[in-house]
């Protein structure tokens, strides 16, 4: 007979990107990809983007370990909404009392202020090395062209590339509405070129200080938004000099403040994160 598990989680979402967050700061969840992939589920369990991990920090220096796991199971880099979700957990818990933490995931350290219930996150600064994205490319062109086959028929397609901890292509477009964005997203998101896959950002500029944006997520397909999406669109549009320093990006689930002042400055994201019930399931 095969043991269950009950798993006490909160539901949380920053603009409709949700989640569900454990308490893991004693170990009591190892969860395999098929358990996570059950709790994913939404008709049959919880129903997320991805789940959150509150696990102790193991260095000097850090409040916490921050770790994230896609619906597929698969433990991912970085989740920029999540961080905000993640900053509003631990203080909501009475796990930190103070205003400001810095958390580690699996490549970056990141440091959550909290105001209320909007956090802001120093990112720190986007990677553009192509072996570190990783990208199979130069690292000294600001825009890549590759072939596609989309819905049967060939399409290139141009995009900047880079890394928020998680690899990320940035395609200008001139109507968000009459572009393929699961399409497209699933081709360039599996090129041969990402050999870890890539996250796709659509972005339609509105003025120099304002953009909509679509993400299709590795592992998760399109969500309502996409923090580390919003902030790679924003470098992406800073560097071909089609955008201010701070920018409003607008994302199906509502709307980011990004600022970036340029090569080695960390990008700074501002938007809320909202805890929407607690439960309790049995795996």
């Amino acid at each position: 007979m095969i043991r269950k598990m009950d798993i006490h989680f909160t539901k949380m979402h920053g603009l409709g990107n949700d989640f569900i967050v454990l308490n893991n700061l004693h170990n009591e969840y190892q969860l395999s990809a098929k358990q996570i992939a059950a709790l994913s589920h939404r008709q049959f369990g919880v129903g997320f983007d991805q789940l959150l991990l509150v696990e102790a920090a193991t260095e000097p220096g850090i409040d916490f370990s921050y770790r994230i796991f896609n619906v597929d199971g698969r433990e991912v880099e970085h989740c920029g909404n999540g961080a905000r979700c993640f900053a509003k957990y631990v203080s909501d818990k009475g796990l930190f009392h103070e205003k400001s933490l810095v958390v580690k995931t699996a490549n970056r350290v990141l440091t959550l202020k909290i105001d209320g219930d909007s956090v802001t996150v120093d990112m720190e600064a986007p990677e553009f090395v192509a072996s570190k994205i990783p990208f199979i490319g130069d690292s000294n062109l600001k825009m890549h062209t590759r072939q596609l086959t989309v819905s049967g028929s060939p399409l290139e397609v141009e995009f900047c590339t880079l890394s928020m901890g998680n690899p990320h292509a940035v395609i200008r477009v001139e109507d968000l509405s009459k572009t393929a964005v699961k399409e497209i997203g699933e081709a360039l998101g599996a090129h041969p070129d990402f050999p870890e896959g890539c996250n796709v950002g659509f972005m339609q500029l509105c003025d120099r200080d304002t953009i909509d944006l679509r993400v299709y997520e590795r592992g998760a397909g399109e969500t309502l938004a996409c923090g580390t999406g919003a902030c790679a669109a924003v470098v992406a549009g800073c560097l071909q000099g089609l955008l201010d320093a701070t920018v409003t990006v607008k994302l199906h689930g509502g709307e980011l403040s990004i600022t970036w002042l340029g090569i080695d400055s960390p990008v700074l994201m501002t938007g809320p994160a909202t805890t929407v019930f607690e439960g309790k399931i049995q795996i």
